[in-house]
């Protein structure tokens, strides 16, 4: 999303928000000056990626023994 520095300034906190979501570009003069971004992205986007990996039967606990017993 690309929006202009005034209209960031009038609505920093719908901004904000949005960030979260999704890459806001600033601009002005009709060039981009700012990239507000969500910092944790990188870590929401691997653990999206690890989404389904699982069977659903999978016991965290049971795990655990396993990687204890290999020891």
């Amino acid at each position: 999303m690309s929006i202009t520095a005034t209209e960031l300034k009038q609505n920093l906190g719908k901004y904000l928000l949005l960030s979260a979501q999704e890459d806001i570009y600033i601009t002005k003069n009709g060039k981009v000056i700012a990239k507000l971004t969500n910092p944790n992205q990188n870590r929401v986007d691997t653990a999206k990626s690890l989404f389904g990996i699982l069977s659903k039967d999978a016991d965290i606990n049971l795990a655990k023994d396993e990687r204890l017993e290999n020891k």
